[in-house]
């Protein structure tokens, strides 16, 4: 049965982190707060609309501190100097640059680009979605650098990687760091159960994109964590049982031009839940 939300935002005991402006602005409610064995990060996808320089304001304030970018905030073209200026500020920031989500890789150009500026950038991860033709490439790559490859389904409509059955029946064979990426909101609207589908692949579960949605299918909407239909706390338990090592990547994308406050209080419901497994 789905979980009162409530109760975990009052476990949590940061209640100001919940308010549209305190998430922006007090950096002090979230410098101390432990997500007790599960590393919650940023997909920064959430913040599109936002610069870089205001991406790394809020990941900060809001205790983001694994951060994974999506080529808004350092594209894909980007030259290894301007790459390393990038890392610079991330860095500088405390910050920790982990990866990259999500890559399309429709060619061979495309992979090798991929990998070269995951490699400059010093990132672990690449969150991305290669053509099955790409693969033998994608595990060669993989092989050289060490950096994993999580691969990313999308659900409805998504005819290369629906659902994570979809991903590991395509790499099931291949190198273990290539692994997936769960979004937890895709797998869901199709009518599967994310927590189910962590613990059936715990051995290649090298990401995760956290979020919730109101509704099944194609039409199904994402919003705040904790509004919508999903059992958040059902998850997170499993990530826990299973010992899940990775980044939990808080993927939000309702609000693009105006992200901070769902976001903030996106982030206060999952560490209230974490914290309510400890």
């Amino acid at each position: 049965m789905k979980q009162n939300r409530k109760q975990f935002i009052k476990t949590l005991g940061v209640g100001a982190l919940l308010s549209p402006m305190a998430g922006i602005a007090t950096a002090s409610n979230t410098e101390n707060i432990v997500e007790e064995g599960l590393n919650l990060g940023l997909a920064s996808y959430s913040l599109r609309e936002l610069s870089l320089d205001e991406t790394i304001v809020v990941s900060k304030r809001l205790g983001l501190k694994s951060v994974a970018f999506k080529s808004m905030h350092l594209p894909l073209d980007s030259s290894k100097a301007k790459i390393e200026e990038v890392v610079k500020k991330v860095k500088s920031a405390g910050l920790d640059l982990y990866g990259a989500s999500v890559v399309y890789m429709k060619s061979e150009d495309q992979v090798n680009n991929a990998f070269t500026y995951a490699k400059h950038a010093g990132m672990r991860v690449i969150v991305g979605v290669p053509n099955y033709e790409l693969l033998p490439l994608v595990e060669k790559k993989v092989k050289e650098t060490n950096i994993k490859l999580a691969i990313h389904n999308h659900g409805p409509g998504d005819d290369v990687y629906p659902s994570p059955d979809s991903v590991y029946e395509k790499i099931k064979d291949l190198d273990q760091r290539i692994g997936m990426c769960i979004d937890i909101g895709h797998t869901y609207r199709i009518g599967q159960d994310p927590a189910a589908k962590a613990k059936k692949y715990a051995d290649r579960l090298h990401d995760v994109h956290l979020k919730d949605v109101d509704g099944l299918g194609a039409e199904g909407k994402t919003l705040e964590l904790g509004r919508g239909i999903m059992d958040i706390p059902a998850f997170i338990k499993t990530l826990k049982k299973i010992k899940y090592q990775g980044v939990v990547a808080l993927e939000y994308e309702k609000d693009g031009k105006d992200p901070v406050p769902g976001l903030a209080e996106s982030v206060g419901y999952a560490r209230g839940v974490m914290a309510a497994y400890s």
